[in-house]
């Protein structure tokens, strides 16, 4: 069984007992949260597709930890004009487990 979710702008694949890493929530390490914006449940042979969301559907997970990816380095560059400039990013992560789709 699988869902699909959106949250922070971006449609995950998510399964029971899957982790990953989503766009940064308000939440504490171990709190429960819930994502209602759920776009499609399959089952092994049936699914059901929302219009745009499957309505009642939710799936629940677990906040496991806040984090920050590899930083990203942003070179600007132009030859013959003396100029180059370099800047870094990290951008913040959530780090979920989910735990059942409903």
């Amino acid at each position: 069984m699988y869902a699909v979710i959106q949250t922070g702008g971006k449609q995950y694949k998510v399964a029971p007992g899957q982790k990953l890493k989503i766009e940064k929530l308000k939440a504490e390490p171990g709190d429960e949260i819930s994502f209602d914006q759920v776009l499609l449940i399959a089952n092994e042979d049936q699914y059901q597709l929302g219009v745009p969301l499957v309505k009642g559907a939710s799936v629940s997970a677990k906040v496991l930890d806040q984090g920050r990816h590899k930083k990203i380095k942003i070179i600007k560059f132009k030859r013959r004009a003396h100029y180059d400039r370099q800047y870094g990013h990290r951008q913040s992560f959530t780090e979920v487990e989910i735990t059942g789709i409903k």
